[in-house]
């Protein structure tokens, strides 16, 4: 692989780089073994052609309904099937969702999202949702919510409600699947992420690494986002948070270049996405953090809590960016 690197201009690289390149496994691994150094720079001449390099967007994620989820995600501390301490709950009224999501504008997030812990969503659980998409949106945020599996109809039902982006991640390479989910099929994913993009929503799909996986699956997970036509909008990074009382606590945690790496990977293989820096920032430092930064993440979920594990809180975040001179993008 050739790894001589040329600074190139901003209006040269975007026709340099196509939206969907031929990313095989080979070739994304072949970007993990480059040296950490090569590895950044690379990084830094996709992301520079096509985003401010000094500036972050700011997301901020609710849990609208927390627990007693029918998967058997073996990282989920809300999944029924472990006993992480997690209580099921009633979907959260109205007015305190449309609570949040303003206590969040006034924080400096663009985007709210809202996270419910089901499977998929009845038609009697779509209504409500569909009445909060509508309630933030017209706060003047984007709306993006993760539900589990969704129907072409409802997905359109979404759509036609004014969600902006529906999460649904891949989680890992298929290869390592099976060994983290039982529950439902990488193709059940697939097919939602079809509907998704089919009803005209944006796409925020992306993976969890350092749950055991081997660097070639970490590429694997990059090659099926990559080569996903188009590849998502948004694609949130996240690094184990383990949780006692699930199957993947005490799983060797993920060496902290590691996960740079991958960041880095996913800006170079989806150069116009936005790359979200998402569970375990709490367990990073401030250097971690500028690194990934450095690597071509441009977002982070920000506020006091991600679902049901700790995030940093938004002022320690205000102060780390204005230590950096990096600036909040706007929506």
């Amino acid at each position: 692989m050739e790894h001589t690197l040329t600074f190139i201009d901003r209006k040269a690289a975007q026709h340099a780089i196509p939206q969907n390149a031929d990313w095989s496994v080979e070739k994304v691994a072949a970007l993990f073994e480059l040296p950490f150094n090569d590895l950044l720079y690379r990084a830094q001449q996709v992301h520079r052609a096509h985003f401010d390099a000094n500036e972050v967007q700011l997301s901020t994620l609710l849990s609208i309904k927390t627990g007693g989820c029918e998967e058997d995600c073996g990282y989920c501390p809300q999944s029924a099937h472990h006993d992480a301490g997690v209580k099921a709950e009633k979907l959260m009224a109205l007015d305190d969702v449309l609570a949040a999501a303003q206590a969040a504008k006034d924080n400096g997030a663009t985007r709210f999202c809202m996270g419910a812990a089901w499977r998929s969503p009845k038609d009697r659980h779509l209504e409500p949702v569909k009445e909060m998409v509508r309630g933030v949106k017209a706060l003047g945020l984007e709306t993006c919510v993760t539900l589990g599996m969704l129907e072409a109809e409802q997905a359109r039902q979404l759509k036609e409600a004014g969600l902006d982006y529906y999460n649904h991640n891949l989680d890992s390479a298929p290869e390592f699947y099976d060994k983290i989910i039982t529950t439902r099929t990488y193709q059940d994913r697939l097919d939602t992420l079809g509907h998704v993009r089919d009803a005209g929503i944006h796409v925020c799909c992306g993976g969890i690494v350092g749950m055991g996986e081997t660097r070639l699956e970490r590429a694997g997970l990059i090659a099926q986002l990559a080569n996903l036509d188009p590849y998502p909008e948004s694609v949130p990074i996240n690094n184990l948070v383990q949780v006692e009382g699930t199957p993947l606590a005490g799983t060797e945690p993920l060496d902290p270049f590691e996960f740079v790496r991958t960041i880095a990977v996913a800006r170079i293989t989806m150069p116009r996405t936005m790359v979200r820096l998402s569970a375990g920032r709490e367990q990073m430092d401030e250097a971690l953090q500028a690194l990934c930064f450095m690597a071509g993440a441009n977002s982070i979920f920000y506020g006091d809590r991600l679902l049901t594990t700790a995030n940093p809180q938004a002022a320690k975040d205000r102060a780390l960016l204005a230590r950096l001179g990096m600036r909040t993008r706007d929506a």
